[in-house]
């Protein structure tokens, strides 16, 4: 090995350490997939024969839901005050928690029965449980990385998968709250979408820390890569487990094994982390300097390392400006790519695609089946995106897939409405799916990475919170909408895809109207243009 250069090996490992972050984190949100049906079947039409129980889910549900509404709003208070200052965020904060409080006590005024409006709320929040924790997260994600190291907190995030593995296919053997045993399950899912939130900024940090410059870029992608093969991982697993019994099992047994598996790729995260150094760059912000550059002789080489040791010093030296310094059209612009990205209604098709193909009349292992196609068509038009993102430039990607996905949602949509499913619908599907992979996947991140200034890039912490909060709205409210009787017997379960649809057209005209192109553009070009357009 030259002086010249770091030990290629060396650093290949690590970031395939580091990548595991990310394939955990599209193996914890997908594996819900397979389970959809066993949960409602095991946790919601079970309290239909037991008046009292299904009381005490509704409390006790009245109570996680009032909790994580008051989460998620110390989430985004924190934020408005280094948005807006204590005064003018602190106003705002308050306002909110009122409106909050208003919106909870008409919401939950009534009493405490079972109805179909609260089952399937019930059933949407158990679904989407996950990401509020993955807003809990990726709230402290900032914090952990500053105090623990990025490594540790990697750490941590691997034992939270763990537990959450072990907790979610065990619940009612772990159910140390003495609650009851959905709101157990529905626990141990937030603790894993806490490892998620932490891995989806940790994970990239890391790997963009540890990676030379002039592969930085390649090495980072391999996390996006890993998040879809995560999913698609999962979808196999989940597609082999249900087809070792028959329905019964899988609504009473199966479903457990489907969670433990994911004991399987956390142990091994978990375990090649102790082999992993820590990033230069935070044991120089812990003046630990000899200890950085000892590991950046093994990644830059020996020639090299004292250079990139003093760039880092340099850079930790650099001054923020506050995050309002660019006007607030670049703020809304960033919260609206992460919103549409979520509005458009992906994660609806991660989550309950096989609910979807069931709702066409497939079996539930043909179901599975079709949701593993669903994976190979994300992750080969991912690869696609990350290959041509440069060549074609961002909003043309980006106005092609939203009109895409609107198109397939609209048509989607009219397949159920008349009833004439089967596979066109399949088709529609996957047209949504490369649609949204070759376009809103991957080159928002992209987007998001660039349009900020390297003064404020605090602030996308703003537009990755809000892509959480869209998130857990649109995977909350899917069963809402879907399984109403009364938008059923009208629409026949097209009503929700046709939202999507029109959300898509929305996103395909904000792109085009207001998000400027950042194709060829340095971040100091960036800047200038922002500047202009205060």
């Amino acid at each position: 090995m030259s002086q010249n250069e770091g030990n290629k090996r060396f650093i290949l490992a690590i970031t395939l350490v580091a990548t595991l972050g990310g394939l955990l984190f599209g193996y914890d949100t997908a594996v819900i997939s397979g389970a959809v049906k066993s949960l409602q079947a095991f946790f919601i039409d079970s309290l239909l024969q037991n008046a009292a129980v299904a009381t005490q889910v509704v409390v006790q549900y009245r109570i996680v839901v009032t909790l994580v509404v008051y989460i998620v709003l110390a989430a985004i208070s924190g934020l408005l005050l280094k948005m807006f200052g204590r005064n003018k965020g602190g106003i705002i904060s308050i306002l909110l928690l009122i409106i909050a409080a208003i919106a909870l006590y008409f919401t939950f005024k009534a009493p405490p029965e079972l109805n179909e409006e609260t089952a399937n709320s019930l059933k949407g929040f158990t679904i989407s449980s996950a990401l509020v924790g993955c807003i809990i997260g990726g709230s402290l994600g900032g914090f952990i990385s500053q105090t623990m190291g990025r490594k540790n907190g990697l750490i941590t995030a691997a034992l939270l998968f763990t537990i959450s593995a072990i907790g979610s296919a065990l619940p009612e053997a772990l159910n140390f709250m003495g609650s009851q045993v959905v709101i157990s399950f529905i626990f141990y899912r937030i603790v894993g979408g806490i490892g998620v939130g932490l891995a989806s900024m940790l994970s990239p940090m890391y790997i963009a820390e540890i990676a030379p410059a002039n592969i930085r870029g390649k090495l980072v992608s391999w996390n996006q890569f890993a998040i879809i093969f995560g999913m698609l991982v999962v979808y196999f697993v989940n597609y082999f487990i249900a087809r070792q019994g028959n329905e019964t099992w899988l609504d009473t047994i199966g479903w457990r094994w489907m969670f433990a598996s994911e004991t399987i790729p956390a142990g091994l995260f978990l375990f090649f982390l102790f082999f992993v150094p820590e990033t230069p760059r935070f044991l120089v912000m812990k003046e630990r300097t000899d200890e950085a550059l000892n590991i950046l002789n093994k990644l830059s080489g020996k020639a090299t390392a004292q250079k990139v040791l003093g760039e880092i010093k340099e850079s930790l030296k650099e001054k923020r400006a506050p995050w309002l310094s660019y006007g607030g059209l670049l703020i809304i612009i960033g919260i609206l790519l992460s919103v549409f990205q979520q509005f458009v209604g992906i994660n609806v098709v991660l989550y309950y695609a096989p609910e979807i193909f069931r709702n066409m009349g497939s079996a539930t292992d043909t179901a599975l089946m079709q949701t593993i196609i669903v994976g190979v068509i994300n992750l080969t038009f991912t690869v696609l995106a990350i290959n041509t993102v440069d060549k074609f430039g961002r909003k043309p990607l980006m106005i092609i897939g939203a009109l895409g996905m609107a198109v397939s949602m609209f048509l989607l949509g009219f397949s159920f409405f008349f009833n004439s499913v089967g596979i066109g619908s399949l088709i529609f599907m996957l047209m949504y799916t490369a649609s949204f992979a070759m376009s809103w996947g991957p080159v928002t991140w992209v987007l998001l990475s660039e349009i900020f200034p390297n003064k404020i890039r605090g602030v996308m912490s703003v537009a990755v919170a809000a892509q959480w909060i869209a998130n857990l709205i649109i995977s909350w409210t899917f069963p809402i909408m879907n399984d109403n009787t009364w938008l059923t017997g009208i629409f026949n379960h097209g009503f929700s895809y046709w939202i999507y649809g029109l959300m898509g057209i929305l996103a395909a005209w904000f792109i085009y109207k207001v998000v400027p192109e950042t194709k060829g553009k340095t971040l100091e070009d960036m800047e200038h243009l922002w500047i202009k357009k205060k």
